[in-house]
């Protein structure tokens, strides 16, 4: 059990562990007002973020009482195809919105650079020696600059079309979530690894976290929103969700939106 006091504030946070039907499931109290359930990649982790005066009992039978959607989500998980280690060598199979290219790796003296040639051929331009992990860092950079191209035109449709503004975006990289909304400082982040996901993945992701400036909640009403607004979003949700997740995406910690 952990116990957060951050200065200034009067937020408290207690996390433990309790067995649910022979589930794990992750308890986590802080000063909030409504009990959230979550199952998580890349196993399917259990999370409930409950009020700090909710007992064990009613996490309990929260969780019970939503039994048949949560083996249903591990199980959908355990049935999504996973890349294996990427050593960032010529030969490998690497995404960019959605597509896989097969990397090419050349080593010469000069700035590092990506390029993309052809339909299926992703140039990878770096000096000779540089470590697997600093050849990564490369490629990270290259789809960091992709996204910060993309996103501007996107976010400047959706927040007409809803109504809304976000007073900011950022990129990083979220271990176990796609995107999330600050929406106090309405800021809008997104998760480095869409730059991997086909755009329609990217817009998704955008709605849903422009329409937290609506509902914070996902609670009726948001799916309402999002059914009136992007139609095809479960569909979207899918080919997010069935997308070879990479090997460094996920790690068991945190949440995903």
């Amino acid at each position: 059990m952990r116990f957060w006091n951050w200065p200034g504030t009067k937020l408290n946070t207690e996390i433990k562990k309790i067995t649910v039907a022979g589930f794990r499931v992750e308890v986590v109290r802080k000063d909030i007002k409504n009990l959230h359930l979550g199952v998580y990649p890349p196993h399917g982790r259990v999370r409930v973020a409950a009020p700090l005066v909710v007992s064990d009992e009613a996490v309990r039978l929260a969780v019970l009482d939503k039994l048949g959607w949560i083996k249903q989500r591990k199980a959908e998980f355990e049935r999504q195809p996973r890349q294996s280690r990427r050593e960032m060598v010529s030969g490998e199979s690497h995404y960019f919105l959605g597509r896989r290219y097969r990397l090419r790796v050349h080593e010469r003296p000069g700035p590092a650079r990506v390029a993309v040639r052809g339909v299926d051929n992703l140039e990878l331009f770096v000096r000779p020696g540089l470590s697997s992990e600093q050849r990564e860092e490369i490629l990270h950079r290259w789809y960091r600059a992709q996204l910060k191209e993309l996103i501007p035109p996107l976010l400047e449709k959706w927040q007409d079309a809803l109504g809304v503004e976000a007073s900011d975006w950022g990129i990083k990289k979220m271990k176990t979530k796609w995107g999330s909304c600050t929406v106090a400082a309405r800021r809008i982040w997104f998760n480095l690894e869409l730059a991997r996901k086909p755009v329609q993945c990217l817009e998704y992701i955008m709605v849903h976290e422009l329409l937290h400036l609506l509902e914070r909640h996902h609670n009726e009403r948001f799916s309402e929103l999002m059914n009136r607004h992007l139609p095809l979003w479960k569909n979207y949700r899918a080919m997010l969700n069935g997308l070879p997740l990479g090997h460094e995406e996920w790690k068991e910690e945190t949440e995903n939106a």
